[in-house]
């Protein structure tokens, strides 16, 4: 099955002109450019386009027409929250506004004293939901894949500083397992993807949307081994200007049979996944095969 790669898309030079817009404008004149730069990926990234037509036409069942619609409006969106991120990591003046449900959740995740683990997907503005857990006042430890582009993650931080949260990155060895487990001992709070994985992770396969799909077992092994709280957190994207963070209620997946404790913990996110993406569809950035039905095709 072909699999994410671990890389983002783009150049510096992109990222440059939107940062000036955003300085000069505001959020608004950058969407506008924006639709321009969408229509060019959506004429030339068949590979992506046809991942995403099979996503809605295929799992949504929604009509041919619908789902080639839906394709412009994913990458539309995509671009909003990318350049969104800058914005508010960035501190650059805006009018952005957030409705918070379930973080009365998080706060009992961290007055537990145990530390806990957030699992999310790449479905609205995980970026977004990243900032604004520092309403919490705790440490936030990310883990993710070193992945994006160094020069563009460099201009990056340089335009909006370093982040607030601290970096776990997933290596070969199982150095990033240990840097986890430190974490929690710390009763920090660690954020992690349920819903990509690069070649050579071990998976685990379950029915998502009808379809038998591969899930990276990492994250779900984490949640069942570490006696910590679990939640399942997104950051929505409503209209142009207003977000919607969600925290499902905290759970301890911690039994005696592993193997049940990983069960129980991807069926509840996928749940929660499933649920995210019916009433948000064109917010699942995900470009790469997911349904393993797709293989060869």
């Amino acid at each position: 099955m072909p699999s994410w790669q671990g890389k983002s898309r783009g150049n510096k030079l992109g990222y440059r002109i939107f940062v000036q817009i955003l300085k000069s404008g505001g959020v608004l004149p950058a969407y506008f450019l924006l639709r321009f730069v969408t229509v060019y990926f959506y004429l030339f990234s068949y590979s992506s386009s046809k991942i995403i037509y099979e996503y809605f036409h295929r799992r949504l069942k929604f009509s041919r027409t619908k789902s080639l619609f839906e394709i412009y409006r994913n990458y539309y969106l995509l671009g909003q929250t990318i350049i969104d991120r800058i914005v508010i990591m960035a501190g650059i003046p805006n009018r952005f506004s957030f409705d918070f449900d379930g973080e009365d959740q998080l706060r009992n995740m961290v007055s537990s004293g145990h530390g806990g683990l957030l699992i999310s997907a790449h479905i609205g503005n995980w970026e977004i939901a990243g900032h604004l857990l520092k309403r919490l006042n705790t440490p936030v430890n990310i883990v993710m894949f070193d992945g994006e582009h160094q020069q563009i993650r460099e201009y990056l931080e340089a335009i909006t500083g370093k982040m607030n949260a601290k970096i776990i990155v997933i290596k070969n060895d199982i150095s990033h397992i240990y840097a986890i487990s430190e974490a929690l001992k710390n009763n920090e709070l660690v954020c992690i993807h349920g819903d990509r994985f690069v070649e050579g992770n071990k998976t685990i396969s379950t029915n998502f949307l009808n379809a038998p799909a591969l899930f990276p077992i990492g994250p779900f092994v984490l949640a069942s081994r570490f006696d910590v709280p679990v939640s399942f957190v997104f950051a929505m994207k409503e209209s142009n200007l207003h977000y919607h963070f969600f925290a499902s209620p905290i759970k301890y997946y911690r039994v005696a049979d592993k193997q049940l404790g990983i069960q129980q913990v991807l069926g509840d996110f996928k749940a929660e996944m499933e649920k995210k993406i019916r009433k948000y569809p064109e917010q699942w950035y995900n470009y790469y095969n997911f349904w393993q039905e797709y293989d060869g095709n």
